[in-house]
């Protein structure tokens, strides 16, 4: 089994950083939506991959560009994290993930994964790392369990230094 992480498109909210990184749901750019297409003649998915999609509206539209009739799932394990972890810094509203009745009424066609974890409320963004640990643990158990070749996670990853925000852009 291969695992392929995958970083969404260019989103709104960095339209003009840093004033909409309180920006509720952010999608894909129009620079976005080219990147994603441009990575896809670089990345060979098929429809028996698994793709984890982080529960965030612009890594639902990079997953759908990506492979449209993939089989998507849903999980907060693969939504946004703050690294380093600082309980004193605040999450962005850009970084807020939808929650299961969202999911449920806008992409009734992506199954959710549940394992029964109760991470959807608070997701992973805060997390302390010893629980954060424990819940990628078991999604790696998951992963190992799944009969696909190979599984792929969009996902969001920021990266905070002391008094300022950066979001990878590679």
């Amino acid at each position: 089994m291969d695992i392929t992480f995958i970083r969404h498109g260019h989103g709104e909210h960095l339209l003009d950083y840093p004033n909409q990184l309180n920006y509720l749901h952010p999608g894909l750019t129009e620079l976005g939506k080219r990147q994603v297409i441009a990575l896809r003649k670089q990345v060979n998915l098929s429809p028996e991959d698994t793709i984890l999609v982080s529960p965030t509206k612009r890594t639902i539209e990079t997953a759908r560009l990506l492979e449209p009739k993939g089989n998507l799932m849903f999980s907060p394990l693969v939504g946004p994290r703050m690294f380093p972890q600082n309980p004193e810094f605040v999450p962005f509203i850009c970084d807020q993930i939808y929650s299961k009745q969202e999911l449920s009424h806008q992409y009734t066609y992506i199954k959710m994964l549940d394992l029964g974890l109760d991470c959807w409320k608070e997701s992973i963004n805060q997390m302390d790392a010893y629980r954060f640990k424990i819940l990628a643990e078991q999604l790696l158990e998951w992963c190992r369990k799944q009969r696909a070749t190979r599984l792929s996670f969009h996902m969001t990853v920021q990266y905070r230094t002391t008094g300022c925000y950066s979001e990878n852009k590679g």
